[in-house]
């Protein structure tokens, strides 16, 4: 049973990064179509705003506290996580599990190109993985059938869809059913960006230190809206437990 907490309507499970490890592990080898979402604290406020968003988060059979503003929030609200689980972080323990037993994996979003340049490089990382199908994320509503046709075609068992927030969870929540072989989808958002070494992740110093926020601000100022999210969603978290009483 899962064991979650509510921050803006949005539920999250309490879990620490082993446990949402294993329990993708198990997500990705179990057949049926489950669904694992990375909500920061920008989905969050999406969602916040938007009621169709929120459902589909809480239709998922995990969503994991990534972004130190949730992990915040949650002990503001008094009801703590155990730490924060980066979706990016859980991504590659998936891959190094999967690796091992051979899972076919389904690398889907990013720009034309990307996707291929981060299957010869996660080759490399993860020797003997299974990268068994690639599409890029730039595609019109008619070419919809024919990916979905592509991805259980494949044989694959994980589904990374990279498309950003909310286009990725919105596109898992209405593909869902029709994926007949995948065993576990996952929005994980830039990663294939990084994978690729198009996009570079903060040094391990400002990970530890919960500082990759100011890492990405610094490398491109030009996102300061979008990190003015955070202390607006802080603000509203704070508003949303003075109304809880």
């Amino acid at each position: 049973m899962r064991d979650t907490i509510e921050i803006l309507g949005v539920q999250i499970d309490r879990i620490s990064a082993a446990y949402a490890l294993k329990k993708a592990e198990q997500m990705a080898r179990q057949p049926g179509v489950s669904v694992i979402f990375t909500p920061n604290p920008e989905i969050v406020m999406a969602a916040y705003r938007d009621p169709e968003f929120k459902e589909i988060l809480n239709s998922a059979d995990m969503c994991t506290p990534d972004g130190i503003g949730v992990v915040y929030a949650a002990k503001m609200l008094g009801t703590p996580v155990p730490e924060r689980v980066a979706g990016f972080d859980l991504t590659c323990g998936l891959l190094e599990s999967l690796r091992k037993t051979g899972e076919g994996v389904f690398l889907f979003g990013a720009k034309p190109g990307v996707a291929e340049i981060a299957t010869d490089n996660l080759r490399e990382t993860y020797p003997g993985i299974n990268i068994c199908g690639v599409q890029h994320g730039y595609f019109s509503d008619d070419e919809n059938d024919d990916i979905v046709e592509k991805i259980n075609s494949s044989g694959a068992k994980l589904l990374l869809v990279c498309l950003g927030a909310p286009k990725q969870e919105k596109w898992i929540a209405e593909n869902r059913d029709k994926l007949t072989d995948v065993n576990l989808c996952m929005g994980v958002g830039g990663a294939l960006d990084v994978f690729a070494g198009v996009a570079k992740r903060a040094p391990d110093i400002f990970i530890k230190l919960n500082l990759e926020w100011f890492y990405r601000f610094c490398k491109n100022p030009s996102r300061l809206g979008r990190f003015a999210a955070l202390p607006k969603f802080m603000l509203t978290v704070s508003k949303s437990k003075k109304q809880r009483g």
